[in-house]
């Protein structure tokens, strides 16, 4: 399957700004720094992102042509909407303008089979703003996907050209393989430096991805995958409790812990025999970047201090302990959680701590970063070999 790219009509230039608290302007190449193994950085140029590797007249005239260009990225998952628009640098690229926002797309799916009509209303207005912003910023290329509540519904493609006839925004519905591997592009580059494959996970709202992958060359090779249809908002409505009784809630969390823990089986089986000390684990999620900031205690959310950041993993079951067993309006008063991610935050909580039961790493890295970057990086870099499994091979074809 190759890449759907959109070009969009231009329009006026809007000033600097950024809608994304977790998505700062500035350059995403590289991991934040601040006491954060600043080592682990890998340069972009060595996986032939960006224009640094051009070697002749032809394709410096093309690299420039192309740093002047706007990209963008739109991931429409089971729970947020997001935009990311770039322009290419010498070592990555540099982020112009992002956007984010709650839209609970995938609220009811697994009672009714069907996206509802007030989920689909607050996705298009958030995609209209999306809309809005790729004309302000004269994107040349862009591309939007949608992810597993639309692969689920039975209205997705109904939903997706309302989408197109409302927005102008044409959504690619991906599969869940190729969910994983823009995931592992966007962010594999923030992996512990160490020998044998590594484990990468992204927590989604209608779905989880899990990615081994051999990192020895400059982009990984995926070496086997999983995803399984559970998420912080499935995961959530599969239980039905008492949020206010304490042992109904500790009961709900063992029984989701069982649940994923039952679906991951057949990855954890084929899943390498590593001393702990030697397993590598990097998450993108919404989940892995809330504990991180529970982990530092930050009053709010920051990404550069959290992007990058490599957390231990007995903190991380500490914290998912902890949140497991608070009221509904106590996890709502925590700094970093908030009303958006009180109801949701346990689910994943548990997706992780699943996680780590398979692949019990003695460090966990966290990414602020994933769908978006993949698909920017493989937007920018049409040159250079992306992920090199060969069932991404096949699906991508060749390029030129």
């Amino acid at each position: 399957m190759v890449e759907r790219s959109t070009p969009l009509p231009q329009a006026e230039p809007l000033a600097p700004h950024s809608d994304d608290p977790g998505a700062a302007s500035g350059e995403l190449a590289k991991p934040a720094i601040g006491g954060r193994n600043a080592a682990r950085q890998r340069s972009t140029k060595q996986a032939g992102h960006g224009p640094g590797n051009a070697t002749h007249g032809r394709m410096a005239d093309r690299s420039n042509w192309n740093a002047r260009r706007a990209y963008a990225a739109i991931d429409l998952g089971t729970n947020n909407c997001r935009l990311l628009i770039a322009k290419p640098a010498a070592d990555g690229f540099v982020v112009v303008d992002a956007f984010s926002r709650v839209v609970r797309l995938g609220e009811g799916l697994g009672q009714t089979g069907r996206l509802s009509d007030a989920a689909m209303d607050r996705a298009v207005a958030a995609l209209s703003i999306c809309a809005d912003k790729l004309r302000r910023r004269h994107v040349a290329l862009a591309r939007s996907v949608a992810t597993e509540a639309c692969r689920k519904a039975s209205n997705g493609p109904d939903f997706i050209e309302r989408v197109r006839r409302e927005t102008g925004i044409v959504l690619d519905i991906i599969t869940a393989e190729e969910e994983a591997r823009l995931a592992v592009l966007g962010c594999h580059i923030l992996l512990e430096p160490g020998d044998g494959p590594a484990l990468i996970f992204d927590i989604g709202g209608g779905s989880t991805e899990l990615v081994l992958v051999d990192s020895s060359g400059p982009v990984p090779d995926i070496l086997d995958w999983m995803s399984v249809p559970w998420g912080v908002v499935t995961l959530t409505e599969s239980e039905s409790f008492d949020p206010e009784d304490a042992q109904a809630r500790d009961a709900a969390y063992r029984r989701m812990r069982a649940r994923v823990v039952e679906s991951f089986a057949p990855f954890a089986r084929r899943l390498p025999q590593l001393a702990d000390d030697d397993r590598r684990l990097l998450g993108t999620s919404g989940t892995v970047t809330t504990l991180a900031s529970l982990h530092l205690d930050l009053p709010c959310y920051n990404r550069d201090a959290i992007d990058g950041l490599i957390v231990p993993s007995e903190s991380m079951r500490a914290i998912s302990a902890r949140l497991a067993g608070l009221s509904l309006q106590q996890r709502r008063e925590l700094p970093c959680i908030g009303k958006e991610r009180a109801d949701l935050v346990v689910a994943g909580c548990a997706i992780l701590e699943s996680i780590l039961d398979i692949w019990p790493a003695v460090r966990l890295g966290v990414a602020d970063r994933g769908i978006r970057e993949g698909i920017l990086r493989a937007l920018m870099g049409r040159d250079a070999p992306l992920l090199s499994s060969p069932t991404a091979q096949a699906q991508h074809g060749s390029r030129t």
